[in-house]
């Protein structure tokens, strides 16, 4: 060997679980950009430097990669619920009369804001449930996202489902980058003046 040639570092192994997680991560990325069916694998394998074989040995199908994202996002709703909670228990609330499903949604509402993926994902998730198995799962996620509030907060069926009904609007108003939906929001004015949106 020629004195100063460097020799070549041997190639850092990553494990599978790594890369699987590294996949779902770009996986939730991607899938929030393009949806199911404009999302390509071979974009995500490349986001991770994988080629694309190794992600059906880890995702057989695409089905299967997008509902790992969006587990993975749902998961992501559930532990926020669950810290919101627990601050809430601990330093009590933030606002005058907020009970402990108010500061959820508060919280959830910051989240939403901060991560578009999160938000963008869940709303793909919801637009792909024409696919039943896709549509079984969502059901399965929502469902659970329901019971953990219920049991955070002691709720009754009825405030659960104005809760919810809620998170939905949320969801609109994070999506739309704006603050309210009603007429005397200056963005509906702008756009029924014609002034532009």
């Amino acid at each position: 060997m020629e004195a100063g040639a460097k020799t070549a570092e041997p190639r850092k192994r990553v494990p599978a679980a790594e890369r699987r997680d590294a996949l779902i991560e770009a996986a939730m990325h991607e899938f929030a950009r393009g949806g199911l069916h404009a999302t390509k694998v071979s974009q995500v394998a490349r986001a991770v430097g994988v080629a694309q074989p190794y992600v059906f040995a880890l995702f057989p199908t695409k089905i299967d990669l997008f509902l790992a994202a969006i587990r993975r996002g749902f998961e992501g709703v559930e532990k926020d619920f669950e810290a919101t909670a627990k601050r809430f228990a601990e330093e009590g609330p933030a606002e005058a009369g907020e009970d402990v499903l108010h500061a959820i949604g508060r919280a959830y509402f910051d989240s939403l804001n901060e991560d578009r993926d999160r938000l963008l994902l869940q709303l793909q998730a919801y637009a792909a449930c024409e696919e039943e198995g896709v549509r079984e799962e969502v059901r399965r996620l929502y469902a659970g996202i329901i019971e953990k509030a219920r049991e955070l907060s002691g709720a009754d069926d009825e405030r659960l489902d104005e809760f919810f009904s809620g998170g939905m609007y949320l969801n609109v108003l994070a999506a739309l980058g704006i603050e309210g939906l009603t007429d005397k929001s200056d963005w509906v004015r702008a756009i029924s003046e014609g002034e532009g949106s």
